[in-house]
């Protein structure tokens, strides 16, 4: 493990323990299951003398009072309002306590481990320690076994349940190796349709957004005015990205044909995470790349853009079928969550993270970056999976970092997919939906997670103009439709609670519905009309201008529309530090509370999985969610709030 490259040294002669066949009555079991995971087989018993590095992820303390305190500096009728914390009382508010830490270790003791043996994380999250597996066997009461994946090579080791002492049970939250391994099966998106080669039209032509969406056309349909020429060093709007293309000539070509008043070699500042090299070379994601700056430059400049380009060359062009996504990047903002345990995981997933140091042909031959950059106020993100993709455990604890980040005042916004209602096709549905027809809606990842807020796409449609309100994204010939629908993990949040109540009072969808955790091999329904709603929110996102690979060129999707909602709400941060007044952090419950100023879009639905999808309506909607940015009702609204 990355995490502890020592420990194996700090390992006393071990001693061997015949492996108990029963468990005491004091001992409980603390994890089970009764079938082996999907596409592993257990094959051999693990070796009695084998040493293993062995971690105890302890209780988070105040975790459920988390979202309570999220809601009451978040929502503008709280006296609490945009009161945000540091990273240090972050940390400290959710920190295992006292109590819970010697009460497990007085338990190790007991078992013949001394604290010499013991290593706590700095964020105190979680033991590690190396015993043999014989004495690891003893302490939890039960056997261990090798798994084999039957689709690559990894191994594992895993058993089917252990034990803890009752009495302290509460203060563990999992014991790895346990009972978990890999189920991660999702390939990475990037959200957006590859550019075409379009006619060129001139800058300032307001005529042709029916057809070609340029800078002029974005400031007209959301009404945004020039920015000051005087603005605050501190606040850079934050992109990620996975990798890095050198983009300097397109932006040049662009500036000079769609935005003069951005001075030519303006380029965004750089913090690279986890990276070898400074390139990839890939025209698609350097267009892609091309589409996230040169939407949000002409918006926020003379404000300043970071990148936050994302694991080595390696992991970039090699993510498989089997890949986490954004942990390395959390870690990267926040070093705690490299060590943070919740929902039985402890930092990062050695079977679906990447690890480092990489020693693969252009890996990262650094150690895992932890805590090394300070998170921009707002973070523009165009990348994800399906909920499907990835264990629900690991998705839960990355949902916990969203939510201490939102804690922290820093405002996070994804793209919400451009596959309607379902994913993209080709991994284990042949039209990207779930159950054994492929008929059931399938939701987004990290989307469905309720702490950030997600950015679905519009498009001006043929014959319409600027000054208009816009249509759902949806172009049949691409399968482009703006992602949306409901969470089959997360229930829908309180802030969203009314809203998505009156979209099923006033919609008639002819789709049956499941509630909760059903079984989607055999439900009937077709989405969970239990869980989170999203998108929450909607920009434009088809027809865009950008200049890639030293064209002119068309390109489309919701990683469009992120970096321009993005964008703004960067830009009524900036009007707030000039009054004295905070970041928004986590902006959604204040966006349900007055969702007047956003332009509620009516017209358009969400094809997917064989059906139309999602239907617009009046107010929020799975669709557009609330509506795409009015600037100057926002801009109002958020400075007459503290």
């Amino acid at each position: 493990m990355r995490f502890f490259p020592s420990l194996l040294v700090l390992v006393p002669e071990l001693a061997v323990f015949g492996t108990a066949a029963t468990f005491p009555s004091s001992h409980v079991v603390h994890e089970s299951r009764t079938v082996d995971p999907r596409n592993w087989e257990k094959t051999s018993k693990v070796n009695s003398s084998l040493p293993i590095i062995v971690r105890i992820g302890l209780t988070p303390s105040n975790l459920h009072k988390a979202e309570d305190s999220l809601m009451n500096m978040s929502h503008p009728d709280s006296i609490n309002y945009g009161k945000h914390w540091t990273a240090q009382q972050v940390t400290d508010t959710f920190a295992p306590s006292d109590a819970t830490v010697s009460q497990v270790l007085d338990w190790l003791r007991g078992n013949g481990i001394n604290d010499t043996r013991v290593i706590q994380t700095e964020n105190m999250g979680w033991l590690a320690f190396v015993a043999s597996a014989s004495e690891l066997e003893s302490l939890v009461h039960t056997e261990y076994f090798h798994y084999s994946h039957n689709q690559n090579s990894k191994t594992v080791i895993a058993t089917d349940k252990y034990h803890v002492p009752e009495a302290i049970q509460q203060h563990i939250d999992y014991i790895h190796p346990g009972i978990r391994v890999s189920s991660g099966r999702g390939k990475i998106q990037r959200f957006g349709n590859p550019g075409q080669t379009a006619q060129w039209h001139p800058n300032g032509d307001l005529a042709h957004c029916d057809q070609v969406i340029t800078p002029d056309c974005i400031k007209a349909l959301y009404q945004i005015p020039a920015a000051p020429s005087v603005v605050n060093a501190k606040n850079a709007l934050g992109i990620f990205e996975e990798g890095y293309y050198d983009v300097k000539e397109d932006l040049n070509l662009f500036y000079q044909n769609f935005s003069l008043s951005i001075p030519q070699n303006t380029q965004p500042n750089v913090s690279f995470v986890d990276q070898a090299l400074p390139a990839v070379s890939n025209p698609y994601a350097a267009g892609e790349f091309s589409l996230d700056v040169e939407l949000a430059y002409p918006i926020v400049y003379p404000q300043k853009i970071t990148l936050f380009p994302t694991d080595d060359t390696y992991y970039v062009e090699n993510s498989s079928y089997d890949s986490g996504f954004f942990n390395t990047f959390l870690d990267a903002l926040d070093g705690s969550y490299c060590t943070y345990c919740a929902y039985g995981e402890c930092g990062n997933d050695p079977d679906l993270d990447p690890i480092y140091p990489d020693s693969n042909s252009g890996g990262y031959n650094g150690t895992l970056m932890c805590g090394v950059y300070e998170p921009t106020n707002v973070i523009s993100i165009s990348y994800g999976l399906q909920e499907d993709d990835l264990p629900v455990a690991y998705q839960k604890r990355q949902c916990n970092e969203w939510l201490k980040l939102g804690l922290q005042g820093i405002t996070v916004l994804v793209a919400s997919g451009d596959a309607g209602v379902g994913g993209p096709a080709g991994y284990d549905s042949t039209n990207g939906c779930l159950g054994p027809e492929g008929k059931i809606f399938s939701p987004a990842f990290p989307n469905t997670c309720p702490w950030i807020t997600n950015v679905g796409a519009t498009k001006v449609y043929p014959g319409h103009t600027a000054f208009e309100t816009e249509s759902a994204a949806n172009d049949p010939s691409t399968g482009f439709a703006s992602g949306g629908g409901f969470s089959n993990i997360y229930p829908v949040p309180q802030y969203q609670a009314a809203a998505v109540a009156r979209y099923f009072e006033t919609t008639n969808l002819p789709y049956a519905s499941y509630s909760g955790e059903a079984d989607l091999n055999t439900t009937s329904g077709a989405y969970n009309s239990s869980g989170r709603g999203y998108p929450d929110v909607a920009a434009n996102g088809d027809n865009i201008a950008v200049w890639a690979n030293g064209r002119f060129a068309l390109e489309g999707g919701t990683s469009g529309s992120t970096p321009i909602f993005a964008s703004i709400v960067n830009r009524l941060v900036e009007a707030r530090m000039a009054i004295g007044k905070g970041r928004l952090g986590f902006i959604a419950p204040a966006l349900y509370a007055n969702p007047g100023v956003l332009n509620d879009v009516t017209n358009g639905t969400n094809p997917g999985c064989g059906t139309e999808g999602f239907y617009t309506a009046r107010g929020w909607d799975p669709v557009s969610g609330l509506g795409t940015p009015n600037f100057p009702k926002m801009l109002a609204y958020f400075l007459a709030l503290d």
